[in-house]
């Protein structure tokens, strides 16, 4: 899958069109990727994320040294080994304490995860998404430094990048040095999208003013928050050997493993930052369904409506479907919805931040005595929505309104790129 695809690459420019920022490439379709259990492990793949590159150099600056590893199972080398087990058995270095983030070590938890031990080394696991939302004293007691390996999804309120950054706060307040193995973004490193995060909107979903997608690696994330955040660690990115930034993941040759129990395939990864920011409305986003993100809807939405409107304003790269479904679990389970499937026509042309606002505005437009959007901010980072809502303003007469933000972020940006 994905191995015969004819890819054009042309030069990347910066294009601000009021209702959408991205950098234009020409990238024929693939398939979306199996998943990590039907795959057979290789070292086929021309790209090799930072553990490989890292392992290559002998460890280095780090051998000899007691470290923290935060990781889960997104964390691997590319013949499939959990990045935990290659440091453990690996002499040179003293893996000494685990950390895990959201949906715990074995990334799939649900809700607040508390800490534990490791079964195969007996090393204690320290949770960061339960009591403690970034390393403690205690935990970092002994430690010589801190080793981030885990695969974000290159959205702002995926909260893998927020769990890096005060983990980076407390290395630099504990004098620990801080090593990113660097990875790809899976959807690609070209495209930024979106509205900033306004810093009334600061929380564990949104570290800093960002937009919604973002187009870096975590390892870029890393180096842009240590410098425009002021966290001043000594910080170390190991770079991944071989990715270019119109790369998506299937065109790298790795494996693909579920960042979360919701994110299961490129495709959700991709629509995830238009669809995310209804998760704080009354509206289900598909958790509890087989395709999370590939549908919201709930039982007052008037699906047929929906969908001509949706499919009326032409958004690039995607289009809608009437479909009732049933959620097993969260918002309305067990309750029939009604809603619209999101088919991803071109993930090239597909505007996140457009279509978000898009989806914001239409259900408004339609439902807007049922549609309860008070906390739609806390994800899609501007208070100002609500009022823009409110007001009537359309899809594009929002977007123009980060235009100006998002030029400004792009140059900034620049700084902390490290591959073309």
């Amino acid at each position: 899958m994905g191995k015969n695809v004819l890819r054009m690459i042309r030069e990347a420019t910066i294009s601000i069109l009021a209702a959408l920022v991205f950098v234009s490439i020409a990238t024929a379709p693939s398939a979306t990727p199996q998943p990590f259990q039907d795959l057979i492990s290789q070292e086929t793949s021309r790209t090799r994320v930072g553990i490989d590159v890292w392992s290559e150099r002998g460890f280095a600056p780090l051998a000899g040294k007691r470290i923290g590893l935060i990781s889960n199972l997104t964390g691997r080398n590319n013949r499939g080994e959990l990045t935990a087990h290659v440091l453990r058995a690996e002499p040179s270095v003293d893996l000494v304490a685990i950390f895990s983030p959201e949906h715990g070590f074995s990334g799939i938890e649900e809700g607040s995860v508390a800490s534990s031990s490791d079964n195969a080394s007996g090393l204690p696991v320290h949770s960061l998404y339960g009591e403690a939302r970034r390393p403690t004293s205690e935990m970092l007691d002994g430690l010589d430094a801190l080793v981030f390996d885990i695969q974000d999804i290159g959205t702002r309120f995926y909260t893998y990048a927020t769990t890096m950054a005060y983990a980076m706060e407390e290395a630099a307040a504990h004098g620990l040095s801080f090593v990113v193995l660097d990875r790809p973004n899976p959807i690609a490193g070209a495209y930024v999208q979106g509205p900033l995060l306004d810093e009334s909107e600061l929380s564990f979903v949104g570290y800093a003013p960002i937009p919604v997608r973002h187009g870096m690696t975590i390892g870029e994330l890393a180096r842009y928050f240590n410098q425009e955040r002021g966290i001043g660690a000594d910080l170390t990115v190991v770079e991944i050997a071989g990715w270019r930034r119109t790369d998506w993941y299937d065109a790298t040759g790795l494996q693909w493993t579920n960042p979360s129990p919701n994110i299961r395939n490129l495709v959700q990864a991709t629509l995830y930052p238009a669809v995310g920011p209804l998760e704080t409305t009354n509206v289900s986003v598909g958790r509890g369904t087989e395709e999370p993100f590939e549908w919201f809807g709930a039982p007052w939405i008037d699906a047929q409506r929906l969908a001509e409107v949706l499919n009326a304003a032409a958004l690039p790269g995607v289009r809608f479907v009437p479909h009732d479904r049933t959620p097993l679990a969260s918002v309305y389970a067990s309750e029939l919805c009604h809603g619209v499937d999101i088919i991803l026509t071109n993930r090239d042309t597909f505007t996140a931040g457009l279509t978000a606002i898009t989806l914001a505005t239409t259900l408004h437009e339609l439902h807007g005595e049922t549609w309860s959007l008070e906390q739609f901010p806390r994800l899609w980072g501007r208070p100002e929505v609500i009022y823009q809502l409110r007001s009537g303003l359309s899809a594009t007469q929002i977007a123009a309104t980060w235009a100006a933000d998002l030029a400004k972020f792009l140059e900034i940006r620049e700084r902390y790129l490290i591959y073309e």
